[in-house]
């Protein structure tokens, strides 16, 4: 036990060194901040630290990714080290947040300031990893911070038991709350909670709203202007540029935890004696193990799943009856923009342990093969059930496929149709570096090394030794297991090209450009992909050619993921897409029908030479040649000639009529409405921010109903022409008394109705009129209904009140 006296000492110099934390908002200040927490720790072992990681230690976290306004009251006091510490909860965005001040001054020596202070060999970790060997302390994640499934999940008490079996990184973690009965929390020891508020920092950042309001305001608005990186320097653009590697201060950060938790570079040093992926030495410790999982798991929930509506897989959530009612509010929500540089440096960096243990002769053929290595009948398609205990030689890369997938897949699906492709061409160049393993060398993070520890060691190859960056039979097994991102994804993105071309045809079709290149770049690499396809259409195996039928056992593990990854990931024809209901029952990358992608191809290369030649300028004569390459490319991968005669015609383009000036928005992005034009059926075009998206759905299935029972949906030329009756004249004479007079009248004029009726149908048919009712989902018009119901209740309600 502690002196008193020493105890008082200590918990002073805590709330004063939190004071100073909290007031440091300039360079200087931020240094010598620094420098007071190093030598206050320094001072302290690790049993007499609670003091500073139950009052200082959050309040610099707060401070660091700038969640709490440096006019913050200072810290509550401490409570007994067997409770838990209170979390900032409630933090405020802050532009005077440390990482944000080093990117705006662009001070590499207040970069390298910091960075002694977070990085994983410094004095703060090592004093973390001693607390937490003691478990001095215990903080309580605010649940409002979370991912939206574990927000779900904890606020269910049945779902809460069943979280730690659902997902690893939760095991032992969700606790009830001592003070609200039926109430669960996640409790986090030291490492576990700073690694939890890094990996929330970039969320928050990307959502663009105060983080006191994100699980409010976070679906308010995903219009695609915001679909930018507001983290400064996550980005290649121009401005990403200016920004110098040592002060993008948050990647340096992800790469030396990476490097030092994960550590794919050196695994066969931290896995000695490793004779498979199931066995370790019995000296060797499992907590860097646990440590790199959670590491791991909690970028994945974060940054990948955060707000899908499917965060698990769907056999997992049948057997553990859990269902996600998530569908209807999140259906169309996209994931949190400004994530892609980030995204691409830790998949870029998990999958470099795939290359280093190839290039030290790791057979990686049998990787991700029906029948693992391992004795017995291990699956390895649910090799993520053992990946949280033993992460060895593709594990990670098979605990990224699915949430990796649907991240990309929700950004194509769920884009709004707008201006800036800038989100989406972070999100595709994610996609091709996860496609492109063998491109990836160690000397691919020679820059990030440098900075790192200031030499190019970390065991990259001599310059002299040069690399086979193509596909080799030997990533076959990794294709194999990923198979989904060279087929069905690909004709998700040509969906996705077709819809946005109008944008910016060029980068569109550079984008298609270069997936086509890849897919083409091996005979190898293209001659598996249409064997894979192949064998997944045939009915059985057992004739042809032998290499087809040894890919046949890999039809239904397929199978199997293209239905759980693309669980709810099909737009509906109302959305103006061209995929359909069912879309993942189905591979049809080299379909021969009308949604086939040779045929979708070929009408994107005749919209795209269109498009290109309006907007011809400076780069006509290159836009020509990427209309040729790409033309190219589809004959290489399809064979035959480039553009066929089409099986269906596209519809041509209608001039604009006055009728439809009510739909359209004022204004898409940064483009005027004069050069934006939607092609295709408008009553069904994407939904836009002046209407009520429900109601403009209801409402167009309610006119397609009324065009189907009217027959609108036919030409004039197909309607029988209308048959009359003669009506005897002893009939018509027999009309006697007031009633049968006042029959025969409404009878008459009912059937003037219903002639003019059958001459508007008519009329309507003739001239390809049909029935639209989606003006009525206009705001503009609801709110005119509704302030005119409210007027007319309010009228009679005070009418009523003055008669009493």
């Amino acid at each position: 036990m502690l002196p008193h006296s020493y105890a008082v000492d200590s918990h002073s110099k805590s709330q004063d060194l939190a004071c100073t934390i909290l007031a440091s908002s300039a360079p200087h200040q931020i240094s010598s901040t620094c420098t007071s927490i190093e030598s206050f720790l320094h001072s302290l072992s690790p049993d007499q630290s609670r003091h500073f990681f139950s009052l200082t230690f959050p309040t610099l976290i707060c401070k660091l990714f700038g969640f709490e306004d440096a006019t913050s009251s200072p810290p509550p006091p401490p409570q007994p080290a067997s409770q838990q510490q209170p979390s900032p909860s409630s933090p405020s965005s802050s532009p005077n947040g440390w990482i944000d001040t080093v990117l705006a001054s662009n001070d590499v020596d207040l970069a390298n300031r910091l960075f002694a202070l977070l990085a994983p060999n410094s004095l703060l970790f090592n004093a973390i990893s001693a607390v937490d060997r003691l478990s001095l302390v215990k903080y309580v994640f605010p649940i409002e911070r979370l991912p939206e499934w574990v927000r779900f999940m904890l606020s269910s008490e049945n779902d809460s038991r069943v979280l730690s079996d659902l997902a690893p990184i939760f095991k032992n973690r969700v606790k009830e709350d001592s003070i609200k009965p039926n109430f669960y929390q996640l409790q986090l020891n030291v490492f576990e909670y700073y690694m939890f508020w890094f990996a929330y920092y970039p969320v928050c950042r990307g959502n663009g709203e105060n983080c006191d309001f994100v699980s409010i305001k976070r679906n308010k608005r995903f219009k695609f202007e915001n679909w930018v990186s507001s983290i400064s320097g996550f980005s290649s653009t121009s401005r990403g540029a200016e920004v110098k590697i040592e002060c993008n201060l948050y990647i340096r950060l992800l790469y030396a935890y990476l490097r030092s938790f994960v550590g794919v570079t050196d695994l066969n040093q931290q896995l000695p004696q490793r004779s498979s992926l199931l066995q370790y030495s019995s000296g060797y410790d499992s907590s860097v193990i646990a440590q790199a999982e959670f590491f791991v798991n909690a970028l994945v929930n974060f940054w990948l799943v955060d707000n899908d509506f499917s965060p698990l897989p769907v056999n997992l959530c049948k057997s553990s009856g859990v269902s996600f009612p998530f569908r209807s509010v999140l259906g169309e929500t996209p994931p949190t923009p400004g994530l892609g540089e980030v995204v691409k440096l830790f998949v870029k960096y998990l999958n470099l342990g795939l290359v280093v243990h190839r290039d030290g002769n790791e057979n990686m053929e049998n990787y991700g093969s029906p029948r693992w290595r391992v004795p017995g009948s291990f699956d390895a398609f649910k090799l993520r059930d053992v990946v949280a205990v033993s992460p060895g030689i593709g594990s990670w890369n098979l605990l990224i496929q699915r949430p990796l997938y649907r991240f990309i897949l929700r950004t194509f699906l769920f884009c709004p149709v707008g201006a800036s492709i800038k989100n989406i061409s972070e999100v595709f160049s994610v996609w091709i570096t996860y496609i492109e393993p063998w491109d990836i060398s160690l000397d691919d993070f020679s820059d990030l090394d440098a900075v790192f520890d200031g030499s190019t060691k970390n065991g990259r190859k001599d310059s002299s030794q040069p690399q086979d960056r193509c596909f080799t039979s030997s990533w076959q097994g990794y294709v194999l297991a990923n198979y989904l991102y060279y087929s069905s994804l690909v004709m998700h993105f040509v969906g996705f090209a077709h819809k946005f071309l109008h944008t910016d045809p060029e980068i569109i079709v550079q984008m298609v450009l270069k997936i086509l290149t890849i897919l083409t770049s091996s005979k190898e690499l293209k001659d598996l992909i249409k064997m894979v396809d192949t064998a997944f259409h045939s009915k059985q195996a057992g004739s042809g050619k032998s290499m087809l039928n040894s890919l046949c056992r890999f039809v239904t593990p397929i199978r199997e993921q293209l239905q759980d990854w693309e669980d709810g990931l099909s737009e509906s024809d109302a959305d103006g897409s061209f995929l359909h209901e069912n879309w993942n029952k189905d591979l049809r990358l080299f379909s021969d029908g009308e949604d086939g992608g040779q045929q979708l191809l070929q009408l994107f290369i005749l919209r795209a030479e269109a498009e290109l030649l309006a907007v011809s300028g400076d780069n006509g004569a290159h836009n020509l040649q990427c209309i040729d390459s790409l033309k190219a490319q589809v004959s290489c991968l399809f064979g035959g000639h480039t553009v066929k005669v089409l099986s269906f015609s596209p519809e041509p383009k209608q001039p604009p009529q006055p009728r439809d000036e009510i739909f359209k928005p004022r204004r898409v992005g940064n483009h005027t409405l004069a050069d934006v034009k939607y092609k295709g059926d408008w009553m069904k075009r994407p939904i836009s921010d002046d209407e009520v998206a429900w109601m403009a759905r209801l409402l167009v299935e309610f006119s397609g109903w009324i065009n189907e029972r009217l027959g609108l949906n036919q030409s004039e030329s197909s309607q029988a022409d209308p048959s009359y009756v003669e009506v005897s004249s002893d009939v018509v004479g027999n009309v006697f008394g007031l009633t049968d007079t006042m029959k025969a009248v409404l009878g008459a004029v009912g059937s003037w109705l219903v002639m003019l009726g059958v001459a508007v149908v008519k009329l309507m048919r003739k001239h390809g009129l049909r029935v639209n009712l989606r003006m009525l989902a206009s705001k503009k018009v609801v709110m005119v209904l509704l302030l005119s119901a409210v007027y007319t209740i309010l009228k009679k309600a005070f009418g009523m009140y003055q008669r009493v």
